[in-house]
């Protein structure tokens, strides 16, 4: 664990760890929450090769069709919504990091990549496992890659807050949208000359990529609230 990677080895997971693995060369990242003996709880949505649904490449909890089923998993009824699989299915191939959370701000900047950290501060342990496995018994709701996903998933058992669209993935997509919208403006705008050229455009859109990311962490959002986990079955069921 450290400033450059999250990756961590299997005998390091402690049961409430949110863990995450990139999928598609680092295009995004799948998350959950391991609750011990091998096993995660994560919210999924699975591909429909019928109609192509779930074919966006940013979806991060995207399962596909298999009709082998895995030897410890066997074959699961549920394949969508919040799920419990081993950790091989969970990873699919790829590596396993493990998310940081009360990180500080100078920190969360230097991860250049979002989904990886937060300011937020973690719940104890006790806590985040009851959250995963009340959600697993009682549904988070539809999927929605931009408003609830798998991070969002994770981040709420994790700390009990609840924001719509709060993880780090979908806020690095709105940052860098952000800076580059924005970034020809504030450079025709400046009257400091090293800001000219290419140079400054990099700087210009690197310190607006960076400021939009930490204004969307749920760790300063002031939107945030903090809701009980029985409240959000109920808001699933109801819709």
């Amino acid at each position: 664990m450290g400033l450059l990677s999250n990756r961590i080895d299997r005998r390091q997971l402690n049961p409430g760890d949110h863990i995450y693995s990139w999928r598609q060369a680092y295009l995004y990242a799948h998350h959950g929450i391991y609750v011990g003996e091998g096993k995660v709880i994560h919210f999924t949505q699975r591909a429909d090769p019928e109609n192509g649904k779930g074919s966006c490449l940013i979806i991060s909890s995207l399962l596909s069709p298999t009709e082998i089923p895995c030897p410890t998993c066997g074959e699961q009824t549920r394949t969508d919504g919040v799920i419990s699989s081993c950790m091989d299915c969970f990873l699919n191939g790829g590596d396993l990091y493990r998310f940081e959370y009360g990180v500080s701000g100078m920190f969360f900047l230097a991860k250049v990549r979002g989904g990886t950290c937060t300011l937020a501060s973690s719940d104890p342990p006790e806590e985040v496992l009851h959250r995963a496995q009340f959600l697993l018994e009682n549904g988070f709701g539809g999927y929605d890659v931009f408003k609830k996903n798998c991070e969002d998933f994770a981040i709420y058992c994790k700390t009990g807050l609840l924001v719509w669209g709060q993880s780090g993935q979908v806020a690095s997509y709105y940052a860098a949208a952000n800076a580059i919208a924005w970034s020809p403006i504030r450079l025709m705008t400046t009257s400091l000359g090293f800001l000219g050229g290419i140079g400054g455009l990099s700087l210009v859109g690197c310190g607006s990529y960076c400021a939009s990311r930490l204004s969307y962490d749920i760790g300063v959002r002031k939107d945030k609230i903090k809701i009980p986990v029985e409240k959000i079955a109920e808001m699933a069921r109801e819709g």
